[in-house]
């Protein structure tokens, strides 16, 4: 093999996903540094440094497909981390963890500014505290768990009930009233997901304010450990740049943190706590952290989280949690009994559920709201033995009211119609306060619960228990 020409290098090993090349003793790219081998034969590869194994070679993860390289072939150096395109010429395209687009339509020029899928957070003193409501238009996250423009909100579930299509309708329901830059990163999607959501982007008109970034679930580990970065550059571009609010999009970060052990495992480190890599908190950090308001403008992040067999102690969700402001959980058995959103009123929470935030009516419905239907829970099992007329007065009201509660703050949502076939509802905040404070004040006790059920404001509920009230006499007449 011949000796590395200075500042190039050249393939000594490949084993998967890691490949070990050779420089000139003294030469050596700095950790993180992205790297291109290539080959007359195939499109060039980048990689990206992860660790110096000796005074001349380095050991590094690859962001592409491998097969087909081999020993000898040459690398050439990039000068610095992975360089992806940002700004307006990427709005409307689909790119993936490197920057080349993926959606069949043209390339981009070169004269399209680039930026680093790495850097710093911004300094503490530069950050702005995020206060203002985000209001979603979905009942039981306004009310419950509000999120913060400029915060990090996370949607907490295990497999199959619901992170997806309610991260699918808060794209919807912010089409309308949000004005600013939407970028959406797929980690570790199906290519299905991939391309229905740009179908769905397209047909809805918000494609031209949207940039979506995808590393597959077919590709290398070390593409969908480094997706949520490249959405990130880009967002910083918009936030810093232009000044624009942007919305961040995240679907999975529980697959950011899988890519990231299946990384640690190839690098040859050993697992920490229950098989994950040992510089977890560190990896979700330098995510999270990143995430922030800046001089005015503010990225604002929502994200999927899987929960691995429904358990949240595990690692990788407790060191995710850590970082957000509003927790949305789902319940696998709000979920079994037809509650959507299965969003859980009692273990969601936010910061911002805070009387000099939303105003001391709000909180106090909230928690209203939540003492109801905490209390509905503890007797359960207690209406399960001896049945509900078993309750004294008083316990039975709290539970018929926290049952009527459960059901209004259900929804059709607009990512459903076609398997529902209820049209999307979107209710105004002060709407879902004067329905709860109804239904908590008694106005609803005679109403069946099911006038309730999957619908937008309390007079929808209204109209519904007329209708089934006057088909009734006209039946018994």
């Amino acid at each position: 093999m011949t000796e590395p020409q200075p500042g190039a290098g050249a393939v000594v090993a490949i084993r998967g996903a890691v490949i070990d090349v050779s420089f000139a003793a003294g030469d050596l790219p700095a950790i993180n540094e992205a790297l291109q081998i290539t080959d007359p034969d195939m499109a060039p590869v980048t990689v990206e440094v992860q660790a110096h194994l000796d005074p001349v070679t380095v050991r590094t993860i690859a962001l592409q497909a491998t097969s087909g390289l081999k020993r000898g072939l040459p690398v050439r150096r990039a000068g610095g981390p992975l360089q992806v395109p940002v700004g307006d010429a990427v709005l409307g395209r689909l790119l993936n963890v490197t920057g080349d687009m993926g959606d069949g339509k043209p390339a981009l020029g070169a004269d399209v500014p680039r930026r680093s899928i790495h850097r710093a957070p911004p300094e503490f003193r530069a950050q702005a505290g995020a206060s203002t409501i985000f209001q979603t238009g979905i009942k039981v996250i306004d009310l419950l768990t509000p999120l913060a423009q400029g915060g990090k909100a996370a949607m907490f579930g295990g497999a199959g009930v619901g992170k997806t299509v309610l991260v699918m309708e808060l794209i919807n329901a912010m089409v309308a009233g949000y004005q600013g830059i939407s970028v959406f990163a797929g980690v570790g999607e199906r290519s299905r997901e991939g391309h229905e959501m740009l179908q769905d982007m397209t047909h809805a008109g918000v494609l031209d304010r949207t940039v979506l970034v995808y590393g597959q679930m077919n590709e290398p580990p070390g593409a969908r450990w480094r997706v949520p970065m490249t959405a990130l550059a880009i967002s910083e571009y918009f936030r810093d740049e232009q000044h624009k609010n942007v919305l961040l999009l995240i679907d999975n970060v529980f697959r950011f943190v899988q890519a990231g052990a299946e990384v640690s495992g190839l690098l040859g480190r050993l697992p920490s706590r229950v098989g994950y890599q040992p510089t977890l908190a560190s990896e979700v950090a330098a995510l999270q952290e990143r995430i922030a308001s800046v001089g005015g403008a503010a990225v604002t992040a929502i994200e999927a989280v899987y929960v691995p067999a429904d358990d949240f102690t595990d690692p990788a969700v407790m060191t995710i949690a850590a970082h957000v402001d509003s927790m949305v959980v789902l319940s696998r058995a709000m979920a079994a009994d037809g509650m959507y959103p299965a969003i859980d009123p009692i273990t969601s929470s936010s910061i911002l559920l805070d009387p000099l935030v939303l105003g001391a009516d709000h909180v106090q419905v909230a928690n209203d709201v939540r003492r109801a239907i905490e209390r509905y829970r503890e007797m359960q099992d207690v209406i399960a033995l001896l049945g509900m007329e078993e309750l004294g007065r008083d316990d039975r009201q709290i539970v018929e009211r926290a049952r009527r509660l459960q059901r209004f703050l259900t929804q059709p949502f607009t990512v459903t119609e076609a398997f529902t076939g209820l049209p999307g509802r979107s209710v105004p905040v002060a709407d879902t306060i004067a329905g709860c404070k109804a239904i908590l004040a008694g106005e609803c006790d005679d109403w069946d619960e099911s006038s309730l059920y999957m619908i937008g404001n309390l007079q929808e509920g209204r109209d519904k228990e007329q209708a089934a009230r006057a088909s009734a006499q006209k039946g018994a007449a």
